[in-house]
């Protein structure tokens, strides 16, 4: 579903235009004075979680950065919901407060289903003879994990997962820059309806492998190196390959000390499937010998016995 087609608004409109754009679609299609019809109960359910997200300034960066299929990857109805309540909304239209109202927000329930809205009986916007809207499936939520290379590539993967004891094979966009945490949605894929509802939704929650040359900090990457006591006084170059496997000779300075860092630049991880990337720290290490040889002794103690 495409918002901005959704509302009938252009996406550089402004908060106050997206707002009366949204004021008078609600009165057309509010519950209350469609009662009994599908159509504007479905209308209406749309232009509210669209006005939800367009009226969300951090929600719409998203939308607009992402576009509708990523961005719906990302975002569960739970999550496009969150802080947003529908009746202080609509009261402040002059609409809502009626039963109605309520029951189309409780009933989304944690996951966005809206399984009770027209089906409560008196005052909740449809009389006593209506029958339960089939419900939606349920969600499923499963553990993927995916590789640095694929967070910086992006990637498709076809999974294999287990439902009612049959194995089905599910394939999955990961963009670009994806987080530890995040979770990756894909409609429809989830348990099947008990009275011929929709099936739910798959949630594909994200985890991120360890990597044996970095680590992960944010959309920056970080390399550790070592080198010896008299490279760190006197400098030195070393070779430093990057995540792709470019490679860069980089100078460590004179006097540089432990855990100090170099930076390269722009070859971090995307900052999400659109931006640019972070950058690439050489994290420094000085080696201390576990064991000296008798002329290495020698030497350390005259440089102990000159203060270094």
């Amino acid at each position: 579903m495409d918002y901005y087609e959704t509302l009938g608004v252009e996406k550089n409109s402004t908060p106050t235009e997206i707002k009366k754009t949204y004021r008078k679609l609600a009165l057309k299609y509010h519950p209350d004075k469609n009662k009994g019809d599908k159509k504007a109960e479905d209308k209406f359910k749309e232009i509210s979680e669209a006005y939800a997200v367009l009226s969300d300034p951090d929600k719409k960066k998203q939308y607009d950065t992402y576009g509708s299929t990523d961005f719906h990857q990302r975002y569960s109805q739970e999550d496009i919901f969150r802080g947003f309540d529908l009746n202080d909304i609509l009261r402040q239209f002059g609409v809502g407060g009626s039963g109605s109202s309520a029951n189309f927000r409780n009933g989304m329930g944690g996951n966005g289903r809206f399984n009770s809205f027209f089906s409560q009986g008196p005052g909740g916007g449809c009389g006593g003879g209506c029958q339960a809207a089939p419900e939606k499936g349920q969600d499923m939520t499963y553990q993927i994990t995916v590789t640095l290379e694929e967070v910086l590539n992006g990637a498709e993967r076809t999974i294999t997962l287990r439902k009612n004891g049959r194995s089905h094979n599910v394939s999955v966009k990961i963009p670009k820059g994806i987080e530890e945490g995040k979770k990756l949605r894909l409609q429809g894929k989830g348990g099947a309806s008990k009275n011929g509802g929709p099936p739910g939704d798959l949630y594909l929650k994200v985890g991120i492998a360890s990597n044996d040359s970095f680590t992960r900090n944010g959309d920056d990457l970080v390399v550790q190196k070592l080198i010896s006591f008299s490279e760190a006084c006197f400098g030195t170059k070393m070779e430093v390959e990057t995540l792709e496997g470019k490679k860069f000779m980089v100078n460590v300075a004179p006097g540089t000390v432990h855990d100090s860092r170099l930076r390269i630049r722009g070859y971090g991880l995307p900052v999400g499937p659109l931006g640019e990337r972070g950058d690439l720290y050489v994290k420094i290490g000085v080696k201390v010998p576990r064991e000296l040889t008798d002329d290495q002794k020698i030497v350390v103690e005259q440089l102990q016995a000159s203060g270094l």
